[in-house]
């Protein structure tokens, strides 16, 4: 399961609404792929179709597919989203992690 913060679903939200999405049916797509400074890095999309193989998930009112061989690195994280003046936007939380670089857009296992 990936869990989604308050803050990550008003920023969802908005943005979704902004790009023509909505919300209440259409999805964020969370993935990895190989790249950045630590080895994988997140990537973070807006979709509205499903995939055979995707995993769809539902938290915080926000629907959420991964594909398979993402699922298997996402499995606990949380999405958030930090905003302001030192915000980095939106954060994976990911208990799988066992390092980050300092943007927190890689990881390694």
């Amino acid at each position: 399961m990936i869990k989604v913060s308050e803050t990550a679903k008003k920023r969802v939200s908005s943005l979704m609404a902004d790009e023509g999405y909505d919300v209440s049916k259409d999805y964020v797509r969370v993935g990895v792929k190989s790249g950045g400074c630590s080895g994988l890095s997140y990537e973070l999309n807006f979709d509205n179709l499903i995939n055979e193989t995707d995993k769809v998930f539902e938290d915080n009112d926000v629907r959420i597919i991964v594909d398979k061989k993402s699922f298997l690195y996402l499995v606990g994280t949380t999405l958030e989203y930090s905003g302001g003046l030192n915000g980095k936007g939106f954060v994976f939380n990911n208990p799988n992690a066992q390092r980050t670089c300092g943007c927190g857009e890689s990881f390694s296992l």
